[in-house]
C-alpha cells in the first residue's frame, strides 16, 4: 500500500457467490465500513456495493491501515451474514485486491465505477434533473451523496471532487453528467485487471515512483526476451 494516496479496492465473494441478498445485508455491510475505516484512519471517498463484490476508492494513512480497515470489516460483516444466512465459513475469494491510482488521471473513472455496481443509473432528464432509471437501496452506493440526494456522513471528499464545481450544486450537476456516461469497457478493463493484479493504475513514470516508494514492482514486466547487454558475446548464448 502506498500511504495518503488514493486506492480503488474490489473484494470478491468466493466463488463469484453472493455476499448481499438484500438491503439489510447492505445496510450492515456500510455500517461495518464506517466503524473499520473510522477505526483505521482511512478516507471513504466512494463505495458499490455489487450483488457479489465490493468496490470501494479511499485513501489509507499508512501501508498498513487498508489492511486493518478490511479486516475490521470481516470481523463485522462476515459473523453476521453466516447467521443471518444459515451458513458458515469464509464469504470472500481470499484477501482483497487493490491498485494505488494516478488521481489527477483515474480519480474520477474509478469513482464512476465504483459507484456505478449500486443498482441505479441517473440521467439529466428528469423534471429535477436527476431521474432514477432502476431504483436501489440508499445503501447500495454512495452515487446519491454525489448526488445531493442524502447526506452520507461516511464519505470523505477527495479534493478532485470538489474541482468539478464551485458550489456543491455545480459539483451535482457535474457529476449527473459523469454518471449518465457509460465508462468504455477499455476503462472498465484497466480498472479492474490494476486492482486483481495488483499493479499500480497510471503511466510508467507513475509505476515507477510508486515501485520507488513501497519497494516492490507495481506494472507487468515488458514481453518477450530481454534485450542482451554489451558484455553478453554470441559465443556465451
Amino acid at each position: 500500500m502506498a500511504a495518503g494516496l488514493p486506492h480503488f479496492v474490489i473484494h470478491r465473494g468466493l466463488n463469484g457467490q453472493v455476499v448481499f441478498h438484500d438491503d439489510v445485508d447492505r445496510r450492515s455491510y456500510a455500517a461495518a465500513l464506517s466503524q473499520a475505516s473510522r477505526e483505521a484512519g482511512v478516507a471513504v471517498h466512494g463505495y458499490g456495493l455489487c450483488a457479489n463484490e465490493v468496490r470501494l476508492l479511499l485513501t489509507p494513512p499508512s501501508a498498513r491501515s487498508l489492511t486493518v480497515m478490511m479486516q475490521g470489516i470481516g470481523r463485522r460483516y462476515v459473523p453476521a451474514h453466516n447467521a443471518r444466512h444459515g451458513r458458515s465459513g469464509t464469504l470472500w475469494d481470499g484477501r482483497f485486491r487493490s491498485t494505488v491510482i494516478d488521481a489527477p488521471q483515474w480519480f474520477m473513472r474509478c469513482l464512476h465505477y465504483a459507484e456505478g455496481c449500486g443498482g441505479a443509473s441517473f440521467t439529466v432528464d428528469g423534471p429535477n434533473g436527476v431521474e432514477p432509471l432502476l431504483t436501489a437501496d440508499q445503501h447500495s452506493s454512495s452515487a446519491e451523496h454525489h448526488l445531493g440526494l442524502r447526506i452520507d456522513d461516511l464519505i470523505a471528499e477527495h479534493d478532485l471532487f470538489w474541482a468539478i464545481g464551485n458550489t456543491p450544486f455545480d459539483r451535482e450537476v457535474a457529476y449527473r453528467r459523469v454518471l449518465a456516461q457509460p465508462l468504455p469497457s477499455a476503462t472498465i478493463e484497466s480498472i479492474r485487471s490494476a486492482a486483481l493484479k495488483g499493479w499500480a493504475l497510471g503511466d510508467s513514470a507513475f509505476a515507477l515512483s510508486i515501485a520507488a516508494l513501497t519497494g516492490r514492482r507495481m506494472e507487468p514486466s515488458s514481453r518477450g526476451r530481454p534485450a542482451l547487454s554489451n558484455k553478453t558475446r554470441s559465443h556465451d548464448l
